[in-house]
């Protein structure tokens, strides 16, 4: 209220809580809630009676029957009370019997027909009181549990609105009185027990926000809107903080506003992640804007919803008319046909894809543009659309025109065409530099579409449900997580290159480090001591076994590095058991690799910095800053973690977490094979354009005794397979020359010859290699050994 919120409503409760506090002792003394038990109830039925006799006796004596039995109804009420009226009618019937006793019983007398009737008279009344005071005994314990339910209905309810950091309040109009829950004054960083003055409360508001909250307020007041403002606090000595505020006006049956109800809680968290998410959408901008090439995001139904400056400018129109622009009225007409056929087709398939045309600039010239897009989805998989990223490459088809000019003049103009082949061949190299950043490019900006997928998802979520205090926590880590990821993104760029596919397989984790000893011993040198205790056992894990050794060599070369000579350096395994989440682990059991120096060691700040690509220490020159970043990108995609242990001066422990996998003796205990022993001399067709290479691996196929037949590309491996129907196997390169690659090879031997075995390698790690790897075909990467070959043909041969 003005942020809406005041208390001076307790102290009229102050003289009602205590009146209800004495009631309620004074019932609980009378009325136990709970019966007492017998010896209890009997000594109160025995001092009611003493107590009526005793009376009888100070004020008349024992003369006489006047007054006999009036002295037991009190006591009569008084113990049904307490002890029920089971034994409220013992005091009704000592009363009867001390009349009785006072009116001639003790001489043996009858009673009078006036005593006889006086006697009735009284048990009568004495058994309506006992049913009276019982009817009020049970009203008043009634009484007791309503207001006992409704103290822990209340407790509950502060509990929740506690948890939630929802604050209540309560605004009287005609009073002025306002109540002000602790978890409402709380957020408005009020102290419990200071009393506030209406007229101060905008003080505790922004000076830049109270003209606004007033407004709303004077608005809701008239009827004009709801009331719910956000607004900041003026105490800024924990940083900026914002309050979310809701009420509702009660009005009077003139319509006048009498009272005003409502809550509010602390939106810091999500006031600063939506900064965040802002930062984040100017740095993505930013970058995008700064490419050289045209880049975009588009929906479902391929609508575009953001493209980059380099893209506007190609168009040469405004930003919302480069997003709604149909491109098949820029195409080349000659193009256009198959660009549409394949655009479809990409979009279809929702996997990545690329398109290659003339497109009509702005100036109206034609430039060939190659584009790149690939799919992206949502937290929940759902399909969201593609992001893509176009390069201009009119100069490299221009260069490649000028190269094959240049041969052809080579005889008449051999000086001029050399320079000129020169320039082109630069051109060219400068294109395909310019292709290869962009195909990073369109990588980081995937990467970015995820974190804001991430980030904005987790802000619609709090948004949706404000009083979920653990949701909100939840999702508000996870949208400042992700925003920081991103800026490390823009940070790094040159971090983010192709990333070698892991190949993991049931390795005995001690078995590895065991076999790996030699080399980390002289990668260690002689100046230091090296120790292994390896506690591991027959435990093992998923992973690749040569990406693992890499792993431990870079984190005894850091340990080398960091410790003087005459140090020690040890490895250390053995299983534990995480019985809580641990960073992004899941609890189970794990293996536990650690290699520890006793170096240097590192101080905080270098340990949050340690594992981020390029960061390193040592003098220029000295290191990449690569090493933990490849250990921790191997934990990472082997399922586990990497955790560091140091002080300054105390040398430092990297520690690899890794997953156990049960039941993994078969392919442990599977008998090893020689398959350079077990092979079968076959005719085997080597399809390779490399002349050197095929060259060797002719050489290692003859050791192998096959009989080899060779062809320098695709066209001519079709001739050779035509012409010599005895060829048993092909073994093909994957990148070729004359636009068919290795994989186009298989696929139309698998339609034309489909019992041929094909096999593919490749040195190249992009291209078709993903196809490639996807196939049913054997793949084996250069270099490769005579095993590893032998292999790959063993694999290729139907069982």
């Amino acid at each position: 209220m003005r942020g809406a919120e005041v208390e001076n409503k307790d102290a009229p409760n102050l003289a009602s809580d205590e009146h209800g506090r004495i009631h309620s002792l004074l019932s609980a003394w009378l009325i136990p809630p709970v019966p007492p038990p017998a010896w209890r109830c009997a000594v109160a039925a025995l001092i009611g009676v003493a107590m009526a006799v005793l009376m009888r006796v100070a004020l008349l004596g024992l003369h006489g029957g006047v007054g006999a039995t009036q002295p037991f109804f009190p006591a009569i009420m008084l113990v049904t009370l307490y002890a029920g009226w089971r034994w409220g009618l013992v005091p009704v019937a000592a009363g009867g019997a001390f009349g009785w006793w006072l009116w001639g019983g003790r001489y043996g007398e009858p009673l009078s027909e006036d005593e006889l009737a006086t006697m009735v008279i009284f048990l009568l009344c004495g058994v309506m009181v006992v049913a009276a005071a019982e009817g009020l005994r049970g009203a008043m314990r009634g009484l007791a549990r309503a207001r006992e339910e409704r103290a822990d209905a209340e407790a509950r309810l502060r509990v929740t609105q506690t948890a939630a950091g929802v604050g209540p309040w309560d605004f009287d109009l005609r009073t002025g009185e306002l109540y002000l829950s602790p978890a409402a004054r709380r957020n408005l960083g009020i102290p419990e027990h200071e009393r506030v003055d209406p007229g101060q409360l905008p003080t505790h508001v922004h000076p830049d926000d109270r003209d606004w909250v007033r407004e709303r307020l004077r608005r809701a007041l008239k009827g004009l809107e709801d009331y719910e403002v956000e607004y900041r606090l003026s105490d800024t000595g924990q940083g900026e903080r914002w309050v979310h505020g809701r009420g509702e006006v009660i009005r009077d049956e003139d319509g006048r506003a009498i009272r005003m109800i409502g809550l509010n809680f602390d939106v810091t968290n999500r006031r600063r992640s939506e900064e965040q998410v802002r930062e984040s959408e100017a740095r993505f901008r930013n970058l995008a804007d700064s490419a050289p090439a045209l880049m975009w995001v588009s929906r479902p139904g391929g609508i575009r919803e953001f493209v980059n400056r380099a893209y506007v400018e190609y168009t040469g129109l405004d930003y919302d008319g480069a997003l709604t622009l149909d491109w098949r009225t820029r195409l080349f007409p000659e193009d256009l046909p198959g660009i549409l056929k394949a655009q479809v087709a990409g979009e279809a398939s929702r996997r990545p894809f690329n398109l290659e045309g003339r497109y009509r600039r702005a100036d109206g010239e034609w430039r060939w543009l190659k584009s790149f897009s690939q799919p992206r989805f949502g937290p929940d998989g759902a399909f969201l659309g593609f992001i893509g990223i176009a390069f201009d490459t009119t100069d490299a088809k221009q260069a490649e025109a000028n190269l094959t000019g240049v041969n052809e003049l080579l005889a008449d103009r051999v000086a001029a065409a050399v320079a000129e082949r020169d320039a082109a061949q630069a051109a060219l190299l400068q294109s395909q530099k310019l292709e290869a950043i962009g195909q990073l490019t369109g990588g980081v900006a995937h990467d970015f579409n995820n974190l804001l997928t991430v980030i904005i998802g987790a802000l619609d979520v709090v948004e949706r449900h404000p009083g979920d205090a653990v949701r909100r926590e939840k999702m508000v880590g996870a949208a400042l997580a992700a925003a920081k990821r991103g800026e490390k993104l823009t940070q790094h760029l040159l971090a983010f290159a192709r990333r070698q596919p892991l190949k993991p397989e049931v390795c005995r984790v001690d078995r590895l480090i065991a076999e790996s000893e030699g080399l980390l011993r002289r990668a260690l040198g002689d100046a230091y001591t090296f120790n292994l205790r390896l506690g591991a056992g027959v435990r093992s894990a998923r992973i690749d076994a040569g990406q693992f050794e890499a792993a431990l060599l870079n984190l005894v070369v850091n340990a080398r590095d960091a410790t003087p000579p005459g140090g020690e350096v040890t490895i250390e395994s053995r299983p534990i058991t995480i019985a809580k989440r641990h960073g992004e682990l899941e609890p189970g059991k794990y293996l536990r690799v650690a290699v520890r120096d006793t170096g240097s060691g590192m101080d905080a700040a270098t340990i949050a910095r340690a594992v981020e690509p390029f960061f390193t220490t040592k003098a220029p020159g000295e290191g990449t800053g690569l090493g933990l970043s490849q250990v921790y990108g191997f934990a990472r995609q082997s399922g586990g973690w990497v955790d560091i242990e140091s002080k300054p001066g105390q040398g430092a422990t990297v520690v690899l977490l890794l997953p156990v996998v049960e039941g993994d003796t078969v392919i442990l205990s599977a008998p090893k094979i020689d398959h350079v022993q077990a092979q079968v001399p076959s005719r085997v067709l080597l399809v390779e354009d490399d002349p050197q290479v095929a060259e060797l691996i002719d050489a290692m196929l003859n050791d192998l005794g096959h009989s080899v037949i060779r062809a320098g590309g695709v066209d001519e491996a079709l001739v050779r397979l035509e012409q010599d129907v005895g060829i048993q196997l092909v073994l093909s390169d994957v990148i070729m020359p004359g636009g068919k690659s290795g994989v186009d090879l298989a696929e139309q031997l698998a339609a034309t010859r489909p019992g041929l075995p094909v096999v593919l390698c490749s040195g190249y790690t992009g291209g078709d290699q993903g196809r490639a790897r996807a196939g049913d075909w054997p793949f084996i990467s250069k270099p490769f050994s005579l095993e590893t070959l032998a292999q790959a043909l063993a694999r290729a041969r139907p069982h």
